[in-house]
């Protein structure tokens, strides 16, 4: 299984609540949350690879701020990142009958505001593999990728990223390819970092020379990506959709839209896994925010429409995963059940199903567009490669995947299998 969480923009990272909803690991075998009781917050694991999932809570010797970060470990632990006097303290949980056990990581001092107006600093999404976790400090100049657990001698700086960096969506399935959405010269492009090349830096999304281009999401195992970019209607992001490797453009369909309500926020957070060389299967799920509420969005590109799903009470909204058949699992918290999963199984149907690579066609590129399907160019910088050109063969023995941009050269190279 995997999940994934919802990326935000600089500008959510600033307005939301640190530590909010709930994280789960990359296997979807643990969660952890900032659960709160009586007015006050404390940290709580939940274990889901069971027959039924339960909550384990894990509270201090004194009650956690709101802006507190949690984040749930491989092995069951609970990384937690507190702030206190300016320095960014980390430390594993764990339960110890009664009580909670603390492992201390070390600290990094990197203060939120301060004497750096705008700095800093926040939990990445869960690892693959779930052994290492890190962090993305970020100051008014640059960005700093942390490495906060799974190190030898405690909080480690891996690599340094000249602009403001947000977002955060690992592209590999070894935790070495990071993909940072990188604001560099007033505009914004999603960039990749490769942390076993002393932080190498490359471009990854370019859609327009003058576009904003963000990657939400990225499924390793067919190349799917999720992309948010101002290109097709400049001053307003439109979620499109691209596949590692491919020499199609990047694609906007009209179905990732929601008309009818013109304020509502759509937001991918979870790739079906396990749907290797068919992209076009993948399920995404999408949280769906509008004036009356949340709710929650099945779509693959393959179809011509979206599902649009009621939420379970108590939705831990943005928090998901999908299990590789298609059932799509959603945590929750009553009063009643406290720690819950609610399986929706997604009445896909065959009404609206496309043939075919889906909907849309790509701005200024080839392909099947409709009308109001806007299709651009995906391209980020590398080498050549010439639409319908065959990906060259991996090399027999383990191969590392090195970032290509999208505008000059197919992203296959990024995908390991």
């Amino acid at each position: 299984m995997t999940a994934c969480a919802i990326e935000p923009s600089a500008a959510d990272e600033e307005d939301s609540a640190p530590g909010a909803g709930c994280t789960i690991t990359v296997d979807g075998a643990y969660a952890a949350r900032l659960a709160q009781q009586d007015g006050s917050c404390f940290p709580e694991r939940w274990t889901l690879d069971g027959p039924e999932p339960y909550a384990v809570p894990l509270p201090g010797n004194q009650p956690e701020e709101p802006g507190t970060e949690v984040q749930p470990m491989g092995d069951g632990r609970v990384l937690i990142r507190r702030l206190v006097d300016g320095r960014h303290h980390f430390a594993l949980l764990y339960p110890t009958g009664p009580g909670t056990g603390e492992l201390p990581l070390g600290a990094v001092e990197y203060p939120d505001g301060g004497a750096d107006e705008g700095a800093s600093l926040r939990l990445l999404p869960p690892a693959p593999g779930g052994v290492r976790a890190y962090a993305l400090a970020v100051g008014p100049r640059s960005s700093a990728v942390w490495l906060v657990a799974g190190g030898t001698f405690g909080p480690e700086q891996l690599a340094v990223v000249p602009g403001r960096c947000s977002g955060g969506v690992w592209l590999d399935r070894d935790g070495r390819m990071l993909a940072l959405d990188r604001e560099l010269g007033g505009r914004t492009k999603a960039v990749v970092v490769d942390l076993e090349r002393g932080g190498e830096v490359s471009p990854l999304l370019q859609i327009a020379a003058d576009s904003d281009d963000r990657l939400l999401l990225a499924d390793p195992d067919s190349g799917l990506i999720l992309v948010g970019s101002d290109a097709p209607s400049p001053g307003q992001e439109r979620l499109g959709w691209g596949v590692l490797g491919s020499t199609l453009p990047v694609r906007f369909p009209e179905s990732l839209r929601v008309p009818e309500c013109r304020d509502c926020v759509v937001t991918p957070f979870a790739v079906q896994p396990g749907q290797v060389l068919v992209p076009e299967s993948c399920g995404v799920a999408l949280r769906i925010d509008g004036p009356l509420g949340s709710w929650v969005g099945a779509w693959r590109p393959r179809a011509r429409r979206m599902c649009h799903l009621p939420a379970p009470e108590g939705w831990l909204s943005g928090a998901g995963l999908w299990t590789q058949d298609g059932v799509l699992r959603l945590p929750y918290a009553t009063g009643e059940v406290p720690c819950g999963v609610a399986a929706v199984a997604v009445p896909w149907g065959e009404t609206g199903e496309a043939g075919g690579s889906g909907e849309t066609g790509e701005y200024g590129g080839p392909g099947d567009a409709g009308p109001g399907d806007p299709v651009h160019d995906g391209a980020a910088a590398g080498a050549s490669g010439t639409p319908g050109e065959q990906a060259e063969p991996d090399p027999p023995g383990p191969v590392v995947a090195r970032p290509v941009p999208l505008q000059q050269a197919p992203l296959a190279r990024l995908v390991t299998n």
